[in-house]
């Protein structure tokens, strides 16, 4: 490698990935299986990393060249924890003074900044303890803010709290300091949104599943302020993600197709679901996914971290977790919209967007495509969690020397920088 690569080049570049399931089911650069594999033993003397996006040394040493305009458009805000903040302060600091002020220059006149912060769209009509809100374009200004403040979050959570927990375990390797870091965000993340959907569903007709009303008095435009943001906040933080992965600011998995497709569905539905005002069942598709993702995270810290036999254990609580809310209940929904559809009432099973009823009866199959595609997937990860299970149940480290671990990569990279 020239010594004269940037950082940036390094990360654009395109690995191999994997050719078969076998050979995923053993690869260290695959997103599920890679952070289950036999790690780097507790106290081990590996290269120290510093110049990758996510690193604490180049968080310390971070100089922006660049300014706050150009740093937009180049989209350095994503991987960079200060050029994010000073784009959320921005707006923060323009509220404040408008709050401080504008009683004494422009008294009644409302906030302007306040679309960034806050959700929109309150219904004047809705009672003052029970609150409703509908959608309208500026929930798209409240998605661009959110999805600053998650780049922000991301990178705080990865360099400040998850990279000196990583070392206190022993790793030192770039890659999987960052891998670790990555980890340590989903699991807060899915943990927090997990238990937010499930607080927000106990408000809901729809409490545990309760399928019939994902239909009856549909259209449902009229939402409870929590579920709104909640589903806002879910989408903003699915368009950061899919924009780290789409421009390559991190090294790309060698599963960057399954998941860009992932990523792609995910979005899908919760676009569509939030235009046609399919909230219940958007914010029933959320619960499903999130709860199983913080069992997931959390176990593939515990290998990161060298405590095998407590992995073994959360291995199995999140099998019986993903088993139910990403296959059974997925398959619950799926079923809901197949025979269920029809409890929407007659009036309002039309394309009629003015009166919020989008739900013509060839809708029911643009609903059930995407989310079967979501379930194929599922069963392709379901595949190779089995195998993980398995492996760790019979404590086999299974190695593959066709296999090219991204962290003797990482090595290679240290020593040529």
């Amino acid at each position: 490698m020239s010594t004269h690569s940037s950082p940036n080049e390094k990360l654009l570049k395109r690995r191999p990935r994997a050719s078969s399931l076998r050979r995923i089911e053993t690869d260290k650069g695959h997103h599920l299986t890679g952070p289950f594999m036999a790690q780097t033993p507790l106290g081990s003397n590996t290269p120290e990393s510093c110049d990758s996006p996510g690193s604490s040394n180049s968080f310390r040493m971070i100089r922006p060249k660049e300014g706050l305009v150009a740093g937009l458009f180049s989209a350095r805000w994503v991987v960079n924890p200060v050029s994010s903040f000073k784009l959320l302060m921005i707006p923060v600091l323009l509220y404040i003074n408008w709050e401080l002020l504008a009683p004494y220059i422009a008294p009644g006149f409302p906030n302007p900044i306040a679309p960034l912060l806050f959700i929109s769209y309150r219904i004047p009509d809705s009672s003052p303890d029970d609150p409703r809100y509908a959608k309208g374009y500026l929930d798209l200004v409240f998605l661009a803010f959110h999805i600053v403040f998650y780049s922000f979050l991301r990178q705080f959570v990865t360099i400040v709290i998850c990279h000196p927990i990583a070392r206190y375990f022993g790793i030192k390797k770039r890659g999987k300091l960052d891998r670790f870091g990555e980890q340590g965000y989903a699991l807060l993340y899915f943990a927090v949104m997990g238990a937010w959907g499930y607080r927000i569903m106990g408000q809901l007709p729809t409490w545990w599943y309760r399928t019939e009303y994902f239909w009856i008095d549909y259209p449902h435009w009229q939402m409870k302020p929590e579920l709104k943001r909640y589903f806002l906040m879910h989408a903003s933080y699915w368009c950061q993600q899919l924009i780290v992965l789409l421009l390559r600011l991190e090294k790309p998995r060698k599963d960057y197709n399954e998941l860009i497709m992932h990523h792609f569905v995910t979005l899908w539905l919760i676009g569509w679901g939030y235009l046609i005002n399919l909230t219940l069942i958007g914010h029933a598709i959320y619960m499903s996914m999130d709860i199983p993702d913080a069992f997931l995270a959390f176990s593939k810290l515990l290998n990161y971290m060298g405590w095998h036999k407590l992995k073994v254990f959360s291995l199995a609580v999140f099998l019986v977790a993903w088993s139910y809310f990403r296959h059974w209940l997925n398959l619950v929904i799926l079923w809901s919209i197949w025979s269920e559809f029809d409890l929407i009432d007659v009036s309002n099973r039309v394309w009629a967007p003015k009166t919020g009823a989008w739900l013509a009866w060839w809708m029911k199959y643009q609903i059930v495509f995407p989310i079967s595609l979501l379930q194929l997937l599922n069963l392709f990860w379901y595949y190779l969690i089995w195998r993980i299970v398995i492996r760790s149940l019979r404590d086999v480290e299974v190695t593959d020397v066709r296999s090219d671990d991204e962290d003797d990569d990482d090595d290679d990279d240290a020593k040529e920088d």
